[in-house]
């Protein structure tokens, strides 16, 4: 029950009617028996300043953040973790009230979360090939990932240039590792050994099930892994074809919860139960 010692935990984006966060965080919550509250804050892009003064004047813990504040909330905070600055964009924002005046921190878990998830698979990754389909936020944090474990890092998008982009903003946080922009066309061209394939594009998801990021003609590499960052549905046309050619295939649900119950970590200092926060899954 709300009453006045509860703590205030949200989202903000525009639109957020749609995300699972609420019932994943009120769930774990509620689980540790913890009077906390979580809850979905729409806001447009020329209000984002106003609401993240607000949160924080209003007492709430931290907040979520979601498209399209990933990269303009930043500016408006007053610390930031190295790999959300790598990355270029905060999907956490934890709140100190400790001193005088409430300190605001942004985290990203997109990039721990996936990895983590790859590791709860036993799915290698250090030092391995890795074609990375797509440009946009969720690659960032993806690559990221990847690049800390020194793998070979292929990203292939259907706009050459801002995977060259992409590339060129993280090559100064990730170490010895290989990075390589190509066209999404060259993908047949490269031999690769056994690579993971990581798909951070929104093809398979619903309402677009019945597209792959793959090109049908295109085979898929002898011995590789996909992992598909799509959960909606559970079994996207890419794992499919994954798993027609025998090949191992893992859907994004995983990292879904784990950048979740990082961040509730980072937010209270509990480890939410995972079991918990799936089941509160629609």
């Amino acid at each position: 029950m709300v009453d006045g010692d509860t703590q205030l935990l949200g989202l903000l984006g525009w639109p957020v009617a749609h995300s699972h966060s609420p019932a994943l965080h009120n769930a774990a919550a509620a689980a540790l028996g913890l009077n906390i509250v979580y809850v979905p804050l729409p806001v447009a892009p020329e209000q984002l300043g106003d609401a993240v003064c607000g949160v924080a004047a209003l007492g709430f813990r931290g907040v979520n953040v979601t498209i399209p504040h990933k990269q303009t909330v930043m500016a408006l905070l007053d610390h930031i973790d190295d790999a959300a600055l790598a990355i270029g964009a905060v999907n956490t924002i934890v709140i100190d009230h400790a001193g005088e005046q409430p300190v605001t921190s942004g985290y990203n878990t997109d990039w721990s979360g996936f990895s983590a998830d790859l590791t709860a698979n036993n799915i290698p990754f250090a030092g391995r090939d890795c074609i990375v389909l797509g440009a946009g936020g969720s690659a960032r944090a993806v690559v990221y990932a990847l690049a800390q474990a020194q793998t070979n890092v292929h990203l292939f998008a259907r706009r050459p240039q801002q995977a060259r982009d992409l590339i060129a903003d993280l090559r100064p946080w990730c170490g010895a590792a290989e990075l390589v922009a190509h066209a999404l066309d060259e993908l047949g061209d490269i031999p690769f050994s056994s690579p993971l394939i990581v798909n951070t594009t929104p093809l398979g998801m619903t309402p677009y099930g019945e597209y792959s990021p793959w090109p049908e003609l295109v085979p898929l590499p002898s011995g590789c892994i996909v992992y598909d960052l799509v959960y909606n549905p559970r079994e996207t046309r890419l794992m499919q074809q994954a798993n027609y050619v025998g090949c191992r295939a893992v859907n994004g649900l995983g990292m879904l919860l784990r950048q979740g119950a990082q961040a509730f970590a980072l937010w209270t200092g509990c480890e939410p139960d995972l079991a918990v926060m799936a089941d509160a899954l629609p």
